[in-house]
């Protein structure tokens, strides 16, 4: 029988407002598992955000992963939800590669990810694909916003130095969180201002308010 790591994580915020929590994703796991024949060894990251791969268990599920396919004692990775492990193309992409490198399985099943699978390892090709197609399509969108403003004499300068996994999550937030319950979400999840201070009330509104105007700009500018 193949043993798998079952990951789990939520950030503090998540773990009181969401219903995903680590009960449920644990679930969701071991019903995919037992439908597979797996059996599971739980690593759990509790009150971590998603802003890198830098988690002490997802590291350590990871180290255990990375040896040579007769060592390993493990068949490889399943999360409930792909943000769970990553809310980073690039971090998922680089979990992705590591797997093929030493040919251990990745799964996230709300997304039918399943690298152990022909059809699952499709799925995991076209999710990479259309995300950095995306990212070109964006990129040169924006190029040609910003160059059809400076003919016009506009200036659009930078709405800030936010990482944009930061504006994203601000944005998400806001639409069903409080400008106090924002600030606390992304604090929580270990998200910073611009200048790496603690989010506030007054900071999220003004945030908000740039890459709103910042948005509805390029958009504008680019239809």
């Amino acid at each position: 029988m193949t043993t798998m790591i079952g990951y789990l994580r939520v950030s503090t915020t998540e773990q009181a407002s969401s219903g995903l929590g680590l009960d449920a994703q644990r679930d969701a796991i071991q019903r995919y598992a037992s439908a597979h024949g797996w059996d599971i060894i739980w690593y759990e990251d509790a009150g971590i955000s998603a802003k890198s791969l830098d988690r002490p268990q997802l590291q350590a599920a990871l180290d255990r992963l990375d040896v040579s396919p007769k060592k390993r004692d493990v068949g490889g990775l399943i999360v409930a939800k792909l943000d769970r492990l990553s809310r980073s193309v690039a971090d998922f992409a680089r979990v992705l590669e590591l797997a093929r490198a030493r040919g251990w399985a990745l799964v996230a099943i709300d997304l039918g990810v399943d690298t152990s699978t022909p059809t699952g390892e499709l799925v995991a090709n076209v999710m990479m694909s259309v995300a950095q197609w995306e990212r070109r399509v964006i990129g040169e969108r924006t190029s040609a916003a910003m160059q059809a403003a400076k003919r016009q004499g506009r200036h659009m300068g930078r709405v800030s130095v936010l990482p944009p996994a930061t504006g994203d999550r601000l944005l998400a937030l806001r639409r069903t969180h409080t400008l106090a319950a924002t600030a606390a979400a992304l604090n929580a999840e270990g998200h910073t201002t611009a200048t790496g201070l603690p989010w506030t009330v007054n900071g999220v509104a003004k945030a908000q308010r740039r890459l709103v105007a910042h948005q509805q700009q390029a958009a504008a500018l680019a239809a």
